[in-house]
Protein backbone atom coordinates (compact mmCIF):
# COMPACT_ATOMS: atom_id res chain seq x y z
CA UNK A 1 0.00 0.00 0.00
CA UNK A 2 1.57 3.20 -1.21
CA UNK A 3 1.51 6.16 1.74
CA UNK A 4 0.83 9.82 0.80
CA UNK A 5 3.31 12.12 2.60
CA UNK A 6 2.51 14.81 4.30
CA UNK A 7 2.34 18.36 3.13
CA UNK A 8 5.09 20.67 4.34
CA UNK A 9 2.80 23.09 6.41
CA UNK A 10 1.20 20.32 7.72
CA UNK A 11 4.99 18.33 8.79
CA UNK A 12 5.75 21.94 10.43
CA UNK A 13 2.61 22.30 12.18
CA UNK A 14 3.31 18.94 13.37
CA UNK A 15 6.99 18.81 14.36
CA UNK A 16 5.93 21.91 16.02
CA UNK A 17 3.03 21.06 18.15
CA UNK A 18 4.33 17.86 19.04
CA UNK A 19 7.81 18.75 20.44
CA UNK A 20 6.73 19.37 24.16
CA UNK A 21 5.64 15.76 23.69
CA UNK A 22 8.50 14.39 21.82
CA UNK A 23 11.12 14.91 24.41
CA UNK A 24 9.32 12.45 27.01
CA UNK A 25 8.79 9.52 24.00
CA UNK A 26 10.84 7.63 22.37
CA UNK A 27 10.35 10.05 19.06
CA UNK A 28 7.95 10.94 16.61
CA UNK A 29 5.02 9.53 14.76
CA UNK A 30 4.92 7.07 12.17
CA UNK A 31 3.92 9.62 9.62
CA UNK A 32 6.65 12.06 10.85
CA UNK A 33 9.38 9.47 10.46
CA UNK A 34 7.99 8.75 6.98
CA UNK A 35 8.33 12.07 6.09
CA UNK A 36 11.23 12.49 7.31
CA UNK A 37 12.84 9.92 5.17
CA UNK A 38 11.31 11.00 2.08
CA UNK A 39 13.72 14.30 2.76
CA UNK A 40 16.50 12.61 3.27
CA UNK A 41 16.01 10.94 0.25
CA UNK A 42 15.96 14.41 -0.98
CA UNK A 43 19.09 15.57 0.62
CA UNK A 44 21.41 12.79 -0.89
CA UNK A 45 20.08 13.70 -4.55
CA UNK A 46 20.45 18.00 -3.83
CA UNK A 47 24.11 16.60 -2.97
CA UNK A 48 24.82 13.76 -5.49
CA UNK A 49 22.96 16.60 -7.97
CA UNK A 50 26.48 18.79 -6.98
CA UNK A 51 29.15 16.23 -7.10
CA UNK A 52 30.84 18.78 -9.75
CA UNK A 53 31.25 21.17 -7.38
CA UNK A 54 32.27 19.32 -4.33
CA UNK A 55 35.22 17.90 -6.73
CA UNK A 56 35.64 21.59 -7.81
CA UNK A 57 36.00 23.39 -4.13
CA UNK A 58 38.35 20.09 -3.03
CA UNK A 59 40.50 20.41 -6.10
CA UNK A 60 40.75 24.42 -5.91
CA UNK A 61 41.36 24.74 -2.24
CA UNK A 62 43.80 21.79 -2.52
CA UNK A 63 45.92 23.80 -5.01
CA UNK A 64 45.86 27.05 -2.68
CA UNK A 65 47.79 25.12 -0.17
CA UNK A 66 47.88 27.74 2.52
CA UNK A 67 49.25 28.13 6.11
CA UNK A 68 47.55 28.26 9.62
CA UNK A 69 46.22 32.46 9.66
CA UNK A 70 47.26 32.65 6.25
CA UNK A 71 44.22 31.10 4.45
CA UNK A 72 43.15 33.90 2.65
CA UNK A 73 43.00 32.66 -0.97
CA UNK A 74 40.54 29.70 0.57
CA UNK A 75 38.43 31.57 2.70
CA UNK A 76 37.63 34.08 -0.27
CA UNK A 77 36.80 31.60 -2.61
CA UNK A 78 34.61 29.43 -0.46
CA UNK A 79 32.70 33.22 0.67
CA UNK A 80 31.97 34.12 -2.85
CA UNK A 81 30.46 30.62 -3.26
CA UNK A 82 28.41 30.61 -0.46
CA UNK A 83 27.45 34.47 -0.68
CA UNK A 84 26.35 33.59 -4.60
CA UNK A 85 24.05 31.42 -2.96
CA UNK A 86 21.80 33.48 -0.97
CA UNK A 87 24.04 33.19 2.68
CA UNK A 88 25.08 36.49 4.52
CA UNK A 89 29.22 36.68 5.18
CA UNK A 90 30.35 37.96 8.71
CA UNK A 91 33.87 38.41 8.27
CA UNK A 92 36.92 38.90 10.50
CA UNK A 93 35.46 37.45 13.04
CA UNK A 94 37.05 36.64 16.46
CA UNK A 95 40.19 38.44 15.48
CA UNK A 96 41.29 36.43 12.59
CA UNK A 97 41.71 38.01 8.98
CA UNK A 98 40.56 34.58 7.33
CA UNK A 99 37.71 33.84 9.79
CA UNK A 100 34.28 34.07 8.79
CA UNK A 101 30.83 33.40 9.38
CA UNK A 102 28.13 32.31 6.91
CA UNK A 103 24.37 32.11 7.56
CA UNK A 104 21.13 31.58 5.74
CA UNK A 105 17.66 31.25 7.16
CA UNK A 106 15.68 32.44 10.57
CA UNK A 107 14.73 31.24 13.77
CA UNK A 108 15.74 27.89 15.11
CA UNK A 109 17.09 25.67 15.29
CA UNK A 110 20.62 27.00 14.86
CA UNK A 111 23.00 24.12 13.04
CA UNK A 112 26.95 24.82 12.70
CA UNK A 113 28.83 23.40 9.96
CA UNK A 114 32.15 23.59 10.17
CA UNK A 115 35.97 21.71 8.94
CA UNK A 116 39.69 23.34 8.86
CA UNK A 117 41.03 25.22 6.37
CA UNK A 118 45.27 24.99 7.01
CA UNK A 119 47.59 23.10 5.32
CA UNK A 120 50.76 21.91 6.93
CA UNK A 121 54.68 22.78 6.30
CA UNK A 122 57.03 21.64 3.18
CA UNK A 123 54.36 18.93 2.37
CA UNK A 124 53.65 20.04 -1.61
CA UNK A 125 52.98 17.00 -3.60
CA UNK A 126 51.89 16.15 -6.95
CA UNK A 127 48.07 13.90 -6.06
CA UNK A 128 47.39 11.18 -8.14
CA UNK A 129 51.19 9.44 -7.68
CA UNK A 130 52.26 7.41 -5.49
CA UNK A 131 55.77 8.69 -4.53
CA UNK A 132 57.60 11.67 -3.33
CA UNK A 133 57.36 14.39 -6.19
CA UNK A 134 56.74 17.90 -4.57
CA UNK A 135 54.63 20.38 -7.06
CA UNK A 136 57.19 23.24 -5.28
CA UNK A 137 60.13 21.74 -3.26
CA UNK A 138 60.05 23.10 0.40
CA UNK A 139 56.31 24.68 -0.24
CA UNK A 140 53.43 23.44 1.91
CA UNK A 141 50.53 21.21 0.93
CA UNK A 142 47.76 19.70 2.33
CA UNK A 143 49.83 16.63 3.36
CA UNK A 144 46.27 16.83 6.64
CA UNK A 145 43.56 16.70 4.15
CA UNK A 146 41.71 20.10 5.15
CA UNK A 147 41.34 20.89 1.70
CA UNK A 148 38.10 18.43 1.64
CA UNK A 149 36.25 19.29 4.72
CA UNK A 150 35.09 22.68 3.26
CA UNK A 151 33.42 21.00 0.02
CA UNK A 152 31.80 18.82 1.69
CA UNK A 153 29.93 21.30 4.19
CA UNK A 154 29.00 23.82 1.53
CA UNK A 155 27.59 20.69 -0.72
CA UNK A 156 25.47 19.61 2.09
CA UNK A 157 24.52 23.21 2.77
CA UNK A 158 23.00 24.05 -0.32
CA UNK A 159 20.73 20.64 -0.15
CA UNK A 160 19.59 21.62 3.00
CA UNK A 161 18.66 24.95 1.96
CA UNK A 162 16.66 23.77 -1.26
CA UNK A 163 14.79 21.66 1.07
CA UNK A 164 14.05 24.05 3.92
CA UNK A 165 13.23 27.02 1.18
CA UNK A 166 10.54 24.27 -0.56
CA UNK A 167 9.28 22.88 2.80
CA UNK A 168 9.33 25.80 4.54
CA UNK A 169 11.30 24.22 7.27
CA UNK A 170 12.18 27.45 9.83
CA UNK A 171 15.93 27.35 10.70
CA UNK A 172 19.41 28.75 10.51
CA UNK A 173 22.04 26.94 8.72
CA UNK A 174 25.69 28.31 9.55
CA UNK A 175 29.11 27.55 8.41
CA UNK A 176 32.72 28.61 9.67
CA UNK A 177 36.12 27.59 9.16
CA UNK A 178 38.51 26.11 11.43
CA UNK A 179 41.05 28.46 10.81
CA UNK A 180 44.85 27.66 12.08
CA UNK A 181 43.93 24.12 13.50
CA UNK A 182 47.66 23.22 13.01
CA UNK A 183 48.57 25.38 15.77
CA UNK A 184 45.33 25.10 17.32
CA UNK A 185 45.04 29.20 16.79
CA UNK A 186 41.38 29.71 16.18
CA UNK A 187 38.80 28.02 17.52
CA UNK A 188 39.16 28.72 21.23
CA UNK A 189 38.58 32.61 20.17
CA UNK A 190 35.86 32.09 18.36
CA UNK A 191 34.49 30.52 21.83
CA UNK A 192 36.03 33.62 23.97
CA UNK A 193 34.06 36.35 21.17
CA UNK A 194 30.65 34.37 21.03
CA UNK A 195 30.55 33.11 17.66
CA UNK A 196 28.91 30.16 18.85
CA UNK A 197 26.25 31.64 21.07
CA UNK A 198 22.71 30.40 19.65
CA UNK A 199 23.91 27.96 18.03
CA UNK A 200 21.65 24.98 18.64
CA UNK A 201 24.28 21.47 17.04
CA UNK A 202 27.83 21.44 15.30
CA UNK A 203 28.21 19.10 12.69
CA UNK A 204 32.27 19.18 12.55
CA UNK A 205 34.01 17.43 9.48
CA UNK A 206 37.24 15.71 9.42
CA UNK A 207 39.27 13.64 6.56
CA UNK A 208 39.49 10.48 7.65
CA UNK A 209 39.73 6.58 5.98
CA UNK A 210 36.57 5.47 6.86
CA UNK A 211 33.19 7.12 7.66
CA UNK A 212 32.34 7.38 11.51
CA UNK A 213 31.89 9.24 14.29
CA UNK A 214 31.98 8.83 17.92
CA UNK A 215 30.67 9.69 21.64
CA UNK A 216 31.40 10.79 24.88
CA UNK A 217 35.78 11.94 25.73
CA UNK A 218 37.69 10.89 22.34
CA UNK A 219 40.96 9.55 22.64
CA UNK A 220 43.72 12.36 22.36
CA UNK A 221 44.38 15.17 24.52
CA UNK A 222 43.81 18.79 25.33
CA UNK A 223 46.96 21.11 25.38
CA UNK A 224 48.58 24.55 25.28
CA UNK A 225 50.70 26.08 22.50
CA UNK A 226 53.03 28.61 24.33
CA UNK A 227 56.39 30.62 22.96
CA UNK A 228 58.89 31.13 25.72
CA UNK A 229 60.95 34.70 24.37
CA UNK A 230 64.25 34.67 26.82
CA UNK A 231 66.37 37.63 26.36
CA UNK A 232 70.03 39.15 27.04
CA UNK A 233 72.88 40.62 26.29
CA UNK A 234 74.90 40.33 23.10
CA UNK A 235 78.77 40.95 23.48
CA UNK A 236 81.71 39.08 20.98
CA UNK A 237 81.66 35.43 21.73
CA UNK A 238 85.46 35.25 21.64
CA UNK A 239 87.01 38.59 22.84
CA UNK A 240 84.26 39.46 25.89
CA UNK A 241 81.87 36.16 26.50
CA UNK A 242 81.49 37.84 30.02
CA UNK A 243 79.80 40.83 28.75
CA UNK A 244 76.98 38.68 27.33
CA UNK A 245 73.83 36.98 28.67
CA UNK A 246 72.73 34.41 27.01
CA UNK A 247 69.34 34.09 25.94
CA UNK A 248 70.32 30.43 24.39
CA UNK A 249 71.26 29.53 27.93
CA UNK A 250 67.99 30.09 29.07
CA UNK A 251 66.41 28.31 26.14
CA UNK A 252 68.67 25.12 26.27
CA UNK A 253 68.41 25.28 30.31
CA UNK A 254 64.32 25.11 30.36
CA UNK A 255 64.09 22.38 27.84
CA UNK A 256 67.26 20.55 29.98
CA UNK A 257 64.60 21.08 33.16
CA UNK A 258 61.82 19.92 31.37
CA UNK A 259 63.05 17.09 29.74
CA UNK A 260 64.01 15.74 33.49
CA UNK A 261 60.50 17.15 34.32
CA UNK A 262 58.94 14.49 32.29
CA UNK A 263 59.58 11.52 34.35
CA UNK A 264 57.51 12.57 36.78
CA UNK A 265 54.35 13.81 34.92
CA UNK A 266 51.63 11.73 34.25
CA UNK A 267 52.44 9.31 31.61
CA UNK A 268 49.56 10.52 29.57
CA UNK A 269 51.69 14.14 29.11
CA UNK A 270 52.37 14.48 25.53
CA UNK A 271 54.93 17.28 25.18
CA UNK A 272 57.28 18.59 22.13
CA UNK A 273 59.29 21.62 21.35
CA UNK A 274 61.28 24.04 18.58
CA UNK A 275 63.78 26.29 18.82
CA UNK A 276 62.26 29.47 16.16
CA UNK A 277 65.08 31.53 17.01
CA UNK A 278 68.78 30.42 18.60
CA UNK A 279 70.44 33.25 17.57
CA UNK A 280 72.05 34.82 14.44
CA UNK A 281 75.48 33.45 14.56
CA UNK A 282 78.12 31.65 16.72
CA UNK A 283 80.67 34.46 17.50
CA UNK A 284 77.81 36.83 18.98
CA UNK A 285 76.54 35.81 22.68
CA UNK A 286 72.56 35.30 21.44
CA UNK A 287 70.50 38.10 23.24
CA UNK A 288 67.20 36.62 22.13
CA UNK A 289 66.18 33.23 22.06
CA UNK A 290 62.61 31.08 21.88
CA UNK A 291 61.27 28.07 22.34
CA UNK A 292 57.70 26.99 21.38
CA UNK A 293 56.25 24.09 23.59
CA UNK A 294 53.17 22.41 22.95
CA UNK A 295 51.97 21.02 26.45
CA UNK A 296 49.38 18.26 25.96
CA UNK A 297 47.11 16.72 29.21
CA UNK A 298 43.28 14.90 28.82
CA UNK A 299 41.65 16.80 31.15
CA UNK A 300 41.29 20.51 32.06
CA UNK A 301 43.05 20.77 35.42
CA UNK A 302 46.36 18.19 34.15
CA UNK A 303 46.78 20.95 30.97
CA UNK A 304 47.07 23.81 33.49
CA UNK A 305 49.19 22.10 36.21
CA UNK A 306 51.67 21.28 33.60
CA UNK A 307 51.61 24.80 31.97
CA UNK A 308 52.50 25.92 35.43
CA UNK A 309 55.16 23.89 35.74
CA UNK A 310 56.33 24.97 32.28
CA UNK A 311 55.67 28.48 33.61
CA UNK A 312 58.07 28.00 36.97
CA UNK A 313 60.68 26.46 35.20
CA UNK A 314 61.30 29.13 32.52
CA UNK A 315 61.09 31.41 34.71
CA UNK A 316 64.15 29.55 36.84
CA UNK A 317 66.13 29.27 33.75
CA UNK A 318 66.02 32.68 33.34
CA UNK A 319 66.66 33.29 36.67
CA UNK A 320 69.88 31.27 36.34
CA UNK A 321 71.28 32.55 33.39
CA UNK A 322 70.46 36.21 34.26
CA UNK A 323 67.95 36.56 31.52
CA UNK A 324 64.50 37.65 31.56
CA UNK A 325 61.57 35.48 29.78
CA UNK A 326 58.09 36.47 28.45
CA UNK A 327 55.70 34.20 27.36
CA UNK A 328 53.05 33.92 24.88
CA UNK A 329 50.06 31.73 24.17
CA UNK A 330 49.70 30.74 20.52
CA UNK A 331 46.94 28.07 20.64
CA UNK A 332 44.98 26.25 23.13
CA UNK A 333 42.90 22.73 22.41
CA UNK A 334 40.02 21.37 24.98
CA UNK A 335 40.24 17.63 25.48
CA UNK A 336 37.39 16.61 23.01
CA UNK A 337 33.68 14.99 24.13
CA UNK A 338 31.55 14.88 21.35
CA UNK A 339 27.15 14.17 21.58
CA UNK A 340 25.75 10.90 22.37
CA UNK A 341 22.02 11.56 21.18
CA UNK A 342 23.79 13.59 17.42
CA UNK A 343 26.18 10.63 17.02
CA UNK A 344 23.14 8.44 16.92
CA UNK A 345 21.69 9.87 14.68
CA UNK A 346 24.38 10.65 12.46
CA UNK A 347 25.67 6.96 12.80
CA UNK A 348 21.93 5.76 11.03
CA UNK A 349 22.49 7.94 8.69
CA UNK A 350 25.98 6.60 7.77
CA UNK A 351 24.66 3.14 7.56
CA UNK A 352 22.33 4.14 5.38
CA UNK A 353 24.92 6.01 3.38
CA UNK A 354 27.78 3.28 3.41
CA UNK A 355 31.01 3.33 2.21
CA UNK A 356 31.81 4.39 -1.58
CA UNK A 357 32.41 1.65 -4.00
CA UNK A 358 35.90 1.81 -4.88
CA UNK A 359 36.99 1.02 -8.54
CA UNK A 360 40.46 -1.17 -8.64
CA UNK A 361 42.22 1.53 -9.84
CA UNK A 362 41.43 3.78 -6.85
CA UNK A 363 42.50 0.32 -4.54
CA UNK A 364 45.47 -0.35 -6.44
CA UNK A 365 46.44 3.33 -5.98
CA UNK A 366 45.80 3.23 -2.06
CA UNK A 367 48.04 -0.04 -1.85
CA UNK A 368 50.68 1.32 -3.91
CA UNK A 369 50.59 4.66 -1.36
CA UNK A 370 50.85 2.48 1.64
CA UNK A 371 53.39 0.75 -0.09
CA UNK A 372 55.60 3.58 -0.50
CA UNK A 373 55.24 4.47 3.39
CA UNK A 374 55.93 1.08 4.33
CA UNK A 375 52.58 1.02 5.77
CA UNK A 376 50.47 -1.72 5.89
CA UNK A 377 49.08 -2.60 2.24
CA UNK A 378 45.34 -3.57 2.43
CA UNK A 379 43.99 -0.64 0.33
CA UNK A 380 40.87 1.18 1.31
CA UNK A 381 38.16 0.39 3.62
CA UNK A 382 35.13 -0.94 2.27
CA UNK A 383 32.82 -1.32 5.46
CA UNK A 384 32.01 1.52 7.76
CA UNK A 385 33.49 1.76 11.33
CA UNK A 386 30.62 0.73 14.05
CA UNK A 387 29.47 3.45 16.17
CA UNK A 388 31.13 2.18 19.63
CA UNK A 389 31.14 3.45 23.02
CA UNK A 390 33.72 5.53 24.65
CA UNK A 391 36.66 3.69 25.90
CA UNK A 392 36.98 3.54 29.66
CA UNK A 393 40.32 5.23 29.60
CA UNK A 394 40.67 7.39 26.64
CA UNK A 395 44.30 6.79 24.94
CA UNK A 396 46.44 9.92 25.34
CA UNK A 397 47.29 11.51 21.97
CA UNK A 398 46.93 14.26 19.75
CA UNK A 399 44.81 17.64 19.73
CA UNK A 400 41.85 19.92 17.68
CA UNK A 401 40.47 22.89 19.16
CA UNK A 402 37.40 21.38 18.06
CA UNK A 403 37.54 20.43 21.90
CA UNK A 404 36.38 23.75 22.61
CA UNK A 405 33.53 23.98 20.31
CA UNK A 406 32.43 20.70 22.01
CA UNK A 407 32.50 22.18 25.61
CA UNK A 408 30.24 25.12 24.26
CA UNK A 409 27.46 23.73 22.11
CA UNK A 410 26.58 20.02 21.84
CA UNK A 411 28.83 18.63 18.85
CA UNK A 412 30.05 15.63 17.12
CA UNK A 413 33.06 15.15 14.48
CA UNK A 414 32.44 13.32 11.13
CA UNK A 415 35.22 11.34 9.44
CA UNK A 416 35.02 10.60 5.84
CA UNK A 417 36.66 8.49 3.55
CA UNK A 418 39.25 10.66 1.27
CA UNK A 419 42.26 9.59 2.58
CA UNK A 420 44.02 6.14 2.79
CA UNK A 421 44.46 4.19 5.73
CA UNK A 422 47.99 2.96 7.29
CA UNK A 423 50.21 6.26 6.07
CA UNK A 424 51.81 8.73 8.98
CA UNK A 425 49.18 11.42 8.74
CA UNK A 426 50.85 15.57 8.71
CA UNK A 427 52.78 14.08 5.34
CA UNK A 428 53.14 14.33 2.08
CA UNK A 429 52.16 11.12 1.49
CA UNK A 430 48.65 12.61 3.11
CA UNK A 431 48.41 14.95 0.18
CA UNK A 432 48.44 12.13 -2.53
CA UNK A 433 44.62 11.16 -2.43
CA UNK A 434 43.51 14.67 -1.50
CA UNK A 435 42.74 15.58 -5.33
CA UNK A 436 42.27 12.20 -6.87
CA UNK A 437 38.75 10.37 -7.43
CA UNK A 438 39.23 8.56 -4.01
CA UNK A 439 39.15 11.94 -2.21
CA UNK A 440 35.75 13.29 -4.58
CA UNK A 441 33.92 10.08 -3.45
CA UNK A 442 34.58 10.96 -0.22
CA UNK A 443 33.53 14.27 0.15
CA UNK A 444 30.40 13.14 -1.05
CA UNK A 445 29.29 10.11 0.86
CA UNK A 446 30.29 12.39 4.04
CA UNK A 447 27.95 15.68 2.56
CA UNK A 448 25.31 13.29 2.57
CA UNK A 449 25.70 11.82 5.60
CA UNK A 450 26.10 15.87 7.34
CA UNK A 451 22.79 16.87 5.30
CA UNK A 452 20.26 14.01 6.33
CA UNK A 453 22.08 14.61 10.33
CA UNK A 454 20.78 18.01 9.55
CA UNK A 455 17.39 16.97 8.52
CA UNK A 456 17.17 15.46 11.53
CA UNK A 457 18.48 18.10 13.67
CA UNK A 458 15.45 20.59 11.90
CA UNK A 459 12.47 17.86 11.78
CA UNK A 460 13.20 16.34 15.09
CA UNK A 461 12.96 18.65 17.72
CA UNK A 462 13.05 15.54 20.79
CA UNK A 463 16.51 15.14 19.23
CA UNK A 464 17.48 18.23 20.30
CA UNK A 465 16.37 17.67 24.06
CA UNK A 466 18.02 14.99 24.25
CA UNK A 467 21.27 16.26 23.24
CA UNK A 468 20.85 19.17 25.52
CA UNK A 469 20.46 16.78 28.25
CA UNK A 470 23.45 14.79 27.63
CA UNK A 471 25.41 17.94 27.26
CA UNK A 472 24.34 19.09 30.70
CA UNK A 473 23.96 16.45 32.75
CA UNK A 474 26.31 14.09 31.22
CA UNK A 475 29.10 15.82 29.68
CA UNK A 476 29.43 17.99 32.58
CA UNK A 477 28.90 15.71 35.02
CA UNK A 478 33.05 15.74 36.57
CA UNK A 479 34.42 18.98 34.50
CA UNK A 480 33.38 22.13 32.68
CA UNK A 481 34.81 24.12 30.44
CA UNK A 482 37.99 26.64 31.43
CA UNK A 483 39.19 28.46 28.84
CA UNK A 484 42.86 28.45 28.43
CA UNK A 485 43.41 32.26 27.03
CA UNK A 486 43.14 35.06 28.58
CA UNK A 487 41.12 38.42 27.80
CA UNK A 488 44.00 40.19 26.87
CA UNK A 489 45.72 37.08 24.36
CA UNK A 490 45.29 37.66 20.85
CA UNK A 491 45.20 35.16 17.36
CA UNK A 492 48.87 35.09 16.36
CA UNK A 493 48.02 36.31 12.77
CA UNK A 494 51.43 37.12 11.54
CA UNK A 495 52.97 33.45 11.97
CA UNK A 496 53.57 32.15 8.24
CA UNK A 497 53.45 35.24 6.76
CA UNK A 498 56.71 35.41 5.68
CA UNK A 499 56.68 31.66 4.60
CA UNK A 500 53.53 32.04 2.55
CA UNK A 501 55.48 35.44 0.94
CA UNK A 502 57.88 33.56 -0.25
CA UNK A 503 56.43 30.57 -1.91
CA UNK A 504 52.89 32.16 -3.25
CA UNK A 505 53.98 33.68 -6.05
CA UNK A 506 55.36 29.94 -7.59
CA UNK A 507 52.16 28.27 -6.16
CA UNK A 508 49.87 30.87 -8.30
CA UNK A 509 51.39 29.25 -10.99
CA UNK A 510 49.70 26.12 -10.11
CA UNK A 511 46.11 27.35 -8.78
CA UNK A 512 42.84 24.65 -10.34
CA UNK A 513 41.13 26.52 -13.12
CA UNK A 514 37.54 24.63 -13.25
CA UNK A 515 36.75 26.78 -16.26
CA UNK A 516 39.63 25.09 -18.43
CA UNK A 517 39.81 21.39 -16.73
CA UNK A 518 37.26 19.16 -15.47
CA UNK A 519 39.54 18.08 -12.86
CA UNK A 520 43.29 19.18 -10.95
CA UNK A 521 44.69 16.24 -12.27
CA UNK A 522 43.75 16.70 -15.92
CA UNK A 523 44.94 20.43 -15.34
CA UNK A 524 48.53 18.81 -14.03
CA UNK A 525 48.12 16.33 -17.03
CA UNK A 526 48.21 13.39 -14.45
CA UNK A 527 46.93 10.02 -15.40
CA UNK A 528 45.08 8.48 -12.56
CA UNK A 529 46.46 5.95 -10.95
CA UNK A 530 50.53 6.43 -11.07
CA UNK A 531 51.84 3.34 -9.06
CA UNK A 532 55.71 3.60 -10.06
CA UNK A 533 58.07 6.72 -10.97
CA UNK A 534 58.66 7.02 -14.80
CA UNK A 535 62.29 5.80 -15.45
CA UNK A 536 64.02 8.01 -17.34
Amino acid sequence: MKHRLLPSVLLTALLTTAAPVMAQTAGPSAAVVERIAELKKQAIQGVESRAKLAQEMNDSIFSFGELAFQEFETSKYITEILEKNGFTIKRDVAGLPTGWVATWGSGGPVIALGSDIDCIPKASQKPGVAYREPMIEGAPGHGEGHNSGQALNVVAALALKDIMEREKIPGTIMLWPGVAEELLGGKAYMVRDGVFNGVDAVLFTHVGNNLQTAWGQANGTGMVSVEYKFSGESAHSAQAPWRGRSALDGVELMNVAWNMRREHLRPEQRSHYVIPDGGDQPNVVPSVASVWYFIREQDFENIRKNFEIANTISEAAAKMTDTTVTRQVIGTAAPRHFNKAIAEAAYANIQQVGMPQWTEDEQAFARAVQRTVKGKEEGLATTVKKLEPPADKPESGGSDDIGDISWTVPTITLNYPANIPNLPGHHWSNAMSMATPIAHKGVVAGAKVIAMTGIDLLSRPELLVQAKGYFTSEQQKNQKYVSMISAEDKPQVQINADVMARYRPEMKKYYYDPSKHATYLDQLGIKFPVLEKPKN
